[in-house]
């Protein structure tokens, strides 16, 4: 099976056409028709079914292009890895994120990173869940993933960005508790509550406020910070998040209140153990963790 197989049917798989596909990677249309039903037979099954209008998807053609995109695009990163100047450190750095917390503190390391070694290129993913971001570094689909300590989770190495954020109430400026230069779990309980659904966060949050569940004004749970944001806004509700998180989204009509006592989390960056990376992945990681070093130092001097 060769990778110009796999890009023919992933172009057909989109195109939703032979005609079409074959004219956008100038080919005829017999040429395009025979490689995929020699792909077929190469897999003994059938992939896509063809009609008057058009092609479509069977459900081991849906597998299979999930498959072969992640092949295309393994493939197309080390091509980009290995691409510039022999002599210079080039490649694309993959990261992906399952939050937005300690987005700026990585963006510094990214930008002396670069004026380092200019011809070395990020992508910057968001995924929805920690476990979603491991998968994806199992796959060798990110090289590196932002998140918070992956306790309990083996096979996995893991430095600190050099700060820690604390966790605030994210409310709407006309809030009775809008005045207040910090402001307590306990008394944020009083009023309409915006929690998130990841369970683990949730149940920490319930913790803190010294109530049951069941005892608290919630009109609204959300899988994600950003679908919160124009919920307080309107004042359905507050909702907790990490200062830097607050800054992100933005601040209009809104408030940041540190909450006490005061909760804070450390992001860092997770890489599998014993993968072998680029030469730019591994400098990276290197990167992250002098500055980590030297943070240490300031602290103790």
């Amino acid at each position: 099976m060769e990778l110009r197989t796999l890009r023919y049917f992933l172009a057909a798989a989109k195109e939703g056409n032979i005609t079409r596909a074959a004219e956008n990677l100038h080919v005829t249309q017999p040429t395009l028709s025979r490689q995929l039903m020699e792909l077929e037979r190469e897999l003994d099954t059938t992939l896509m079914i063809r009609g008057r209008k058009g092609l479509m998807l069977t459900g081991d053609g849906v597998l299979f292009r999930q498959q072969a995109e992640e092949i295309v695009e393994l493939a197309d990163r080390a091509k980009k890895n290995f691409a510039g100047k022999k002599d210079a450190v080039s490649g694309l750095i993959v990261i992906g994120a399952s939050q937005t917390a300690g987005e700026q503190l990585l963006a510094g390391a990214m930008r002396s990173f670069c004026k380092k070694f200019p011809q070395v290129r990020f992508q910057l993913l968001y995924n929805e869940s920690e476990e979603k971001l491991r998968e994806q570094m199992e796959k060798g689909m990110i090289d590196v993933g932002l998140m918070s300590k992956p306790a309990g989770v083996s096979g996995y190495e893991w430095t600190a960005l050099p700060q820690k954020e604390r966790w605030v109430l994210l409310l709407h400026e006309s809030h009775p508790l809008a005045g207040r230069t910090e402001v307590g779990y306990t008394e944020a309980a009083e009023y309409p509550l915006i929690l998130p659904i990841k369970e683990k966060l949730r149940n920490q949050i319930v913790e803190l406020t010294g109530r049951r569940e069941e005892e608290l004004n919630i009109p609204l749970s959300c899988a994600r910070l950003a679908d919160a944001i124009p919920m307080v806004r309107e004042g359905l509700g507050c909702t907790f998040c990490l200062e830097a998180e607050a800054a992100v989204y933005g601040t209009e009509q809104l408030k940041a209140i540190p909450l006490i006592p005061e909760q804070s989390q450390q992001s860092g960056l997770a890489w599998k153990r014993g993968r072998l990376f680029s030469t730019a992945a591994s400098l990276f990681i290197q990167e992250i963790g002098m500055r980590q070093t030297a943070d240490a130092g300031k602290r103790q001097g």
